[in-house]
């Protein structure tokens, strides 16, 4: 085994030299740290989307029956034995317990009415499918007839009520006839609806960007987009109630998730934000805006559900052009 040498050790400074510096050092890879995909939107889409089966039904059908049931009986109970011991106070209880029945009964007729409104716009929707396959003038204007009875207590439509009475009678194509109905009547309609898919994509990137805690941008995608699909049943003449809202909610996840368009990134991101912005800005950033654009994406599908016409004459909305007009400022937010 042989001594290591001693003496002094002489280095040459000309090959260290060489040596690239800490500026042009590669970056540091982090394989970790995956490209948003917009989880929380995906989420969303896997919750109300997922199909329920009949034994959970008929279990909870059973549930709440049994739960009234006895409710019922012990409210009864308590109701008689009150007028019993003290009729004041029994009668008192008694008049509560009605309210509250009446109530009840209330948010069922609403929601029954909801239901039905929901039902009615969905008939006029394949009405007008049926009537422009067959190119039936009678058909179509039946249904224009039906869309100014919809609408004939809005103030917002009167003006598109008036020009489609006056030349309904003037148009003797199926086609035109239904395309007049839908610029006339349902071209504001459109508008607004956009606004309100703008304001809940804008709405749900920014909280996603703003708020890091977990479970959080989850809550906020679920609660931004059901309040979304209920203000377009509305503005369309829908009208849903709680359990019509979820279930447009779960038409419109399901399509969306049938047809893969619940997965967005850099290919819809890049051409309207610039090319290689997304992989620029912060990890919760980039999150943010793809769950916003996942919400534009809803927003129009909800649009096509709710709407008593299909997009013929008038345009079908950009999904991209949405996510321009609603997520750009917050880009140039992020990037100042």
């Amino acid at each position: 085994m042989t001594n290591p040498p001693k003496g002094p050790v002489l280095f040459d400074l000309d090959e260290t030299d060489s040596a690239p510096g800490p500026s042009e050092a590669p970056p540091v890879p982090e394989p970790h740290l995956d490209p948003p995909r917009g989880q929380a939107m995906q989420s969303v889409a896997a919750l109300t989307a997922r199909p329920g089966s009949a034994l959970a039904r008929w279990f909870w059908r059973l549930l709440l029956a049994l739960v009234g049931t006895f409710a019922s009986i012990a409210a009864w109970n308590v109701a008689t034995g009150l007028i019993a011991a003290n009729p004041i106070l029994g009668y008192a209880v008694t008049a509560l317990i009605l309210a509250f029945v009446l109530v009840c009964l209330a948010i069922a007729i609403k929601e029954i009415a909801a239901f039905s409104r929901l039902a009615k716009i969905d008939r006029l929707h394949h009405a007008a499918q049926e009537v422009l396959a067959a190119e039936d003038l009678a058909g179509a204007r039946a249904l224009t007839d039906d869309l100014v009875t919809l609408y004939k207590a809005r103030e917002d439509t009167r003006w598109g009520r008036a020009q489609l009475a006056e030349r309904r009678d003037e148009i003797f194509d199926a086609a035109g006839l239904v395309a007049h109905a839908e610029s006339a009547l349902l071209a504001p309609l459109d508008k607004q609806a956009r606004r309100e898919v703008e304001a809940a994509a804008r709405q749900v990137a920014t909280v996603t960007a703003l708020v890091p805690l977990a479970l959080a941008d989850v809550v906020a995608a679920l609660t931004a987009n059901l309040r979304m699909i209920r203000r377009i049943a509305e503005i369309y003449g829908g009208r849903s109630g709680t359990l019509g809202s979820w279930r447009l909610t779960r038409a419109v996840m399901s399509h969306l998730v049938a047809t893969g368009a619940v997965a967005v990134g850099d290919d819809m991101l890049e051409p309207i934000l610039g090319g290689g912005l997304l992989s620029k800005l912060s990890r919760r950033f980039g999150e943010g805006m793809v769950n916003g654009a996942l919400t534009a994406r809803v927003g129009v599908a909800a649009m096509e559900v709710c709407r008593p016409l299909p997009f013929t004459a008038a345009p079908r909305p950009s999904v991209r052009g949405i996510i321009r007009s609603s997520l750009s400022g917050l880009v140039v937010t992020e990037k100042g």
